[in-house]
């Protein structure tokens, strides 16, 4: 008895963190690189840092509840026009309809987790393919973003004009030429993204909920024999995953201050990726919010290096990123025959 539990915790270690390890050097070893190659530039600048965590607020929380959903051996690829359409309304009812940013927010909010329940009912309990109904979400998206405006609406409002510039100064930085101390700084929308993960981490480690999900992803025959609700369990994680789209949708608000049709276009690939990167399987049943801010943080880590080269062209970080996606598939099938065999 010792020696099998000896055993599977072995396999656990050489598996599933394993693959986490991978990601964080990874992105070590990739952000190190840029920090020598790139020193002339500011590359090791605190500030470039913290941009890593500015530019992709909205995504760390999306890839989040991307996470969830593919926990449980799901998938939704409608959640870059979940955002597209989150900023269009919010900028709609802002600048054309005089409605508050509060309110704005609110019904930010109020899509995604309307979009959450009807997938999460077409999924569960009518059983319907992930990828077919994430897919009819996310033309449906991109349908009603174009049917609000084909044009692009800029966000005036000063309340949320307020929110989206006001910075938050940190106790580093660095210093310029002339010796005069410039502190970095972040924008409420990193700490909001980093309060949401905090909370959905906790939530997937120690609530029923989280060990539900990881149970029905692991095994969804074994799960229901053990009187779990599989069904209820898949609902409520696309009820979730629509949430955190919402809420990302408004933080990718945020940095954009704006609303257009093509916006976020491929967004959802990116949650996919930074997910996968960040050690999820796509099986099901293995995976962690802490390893997808890793993946989130890699593709980050590729376009600003792509950004600071300057003579490369930004399709290059759709290429790279595809190649270590690629990558971790391989290395994830790998692993899975590997543990077959043990």
């Amino acid at each position: 008895m010792g020696t099998f539990k000896t055993k599977t915790k072995k396999n656990k270690i050489n598996g599933n963190t394993f693959l986490l390890l991978v990601t964080i050097l990874l992105f070590v070893v990739m952000y190190v690189a840029g920090m020598i190659v790139f020193e002339d530039k500011g590359f090791a600048k605190p500030q470039m840092f913290l941009n890593l965590f500015i530019n992709n607020a909205g995504l760390l929380v999306i890839a989040v509840g991307q996470t969830i959903v593919m926990i449980t051996a799901g998938i939704d690829i409608s959640v870059g026009s979940v955002t597209a359409l989150v900023c269009m309304v919010m900028a709609n009812q802002m600048e054309n309809h005089g409605v508050s940013a509060y309110v704005a927010v609110m019904m930010a909010l109020g899509i995604g987790l309307i979009y959450g329940v009807v997938q999460g009912f077409l999924v569960s309990y009518l059983e319907i393919q992930p990828f077919i109904v994430s897919l009819a979400g996310l033309f449906f998206g991109r349908g009603l973003t174009s049917m609000i405006s084909t044009e692009m609406i800029a966000i005036k409002n000063k309340t949320f004009l307020a929110w989206a510039n006001y910075k938050i100064y940190l106790p580093i930085g660095s210093y310029s030429r002339q010796g005069k101390f410039r502190p970095a700084y972040v924008f409420p929308s990193v700490v909001i993204a980093l309060i949401i993960v905090l909370i959905v981490a906790l939530i997937m480690k120690f609530s029923k909920f989280g060990r539900e999900v990881y149970a029905v992803g692991g095994n969804a025959q074994s799960a229901m024999m053990m009187g779990l609700n599989v069904k209820k369990t898949k609902f409520k994680a696309y009820v979730m995953s629509g949430f955190l789209a919402g809420c990302g949708g408004f933080l990718f608000c945020l940095n954009s201050c704006s609303g257009f049709v093509e916006q976020a276009k491929g967004l959802e690939m990116d949650a996919i990726s930074a997910s996968v990167i960040g050690g999820t399987l796509l099986s099901g049943g293995v995976g962690t919010p802490f390893g997808t801010i890793f993946g989130v943080l890699i593709k980050g880590t590729i376009q600003q290096l792509i950004t600071t080269q300057g003579t490369l062209s930004s399709w290059w970080v759709r290429i790279v990123l595809s190649a270590l996606l690629c990558f971790f598939i391989v290395l994830q099938a790998i692993i899975g025959k590997m543990k077959k065999k043990a």
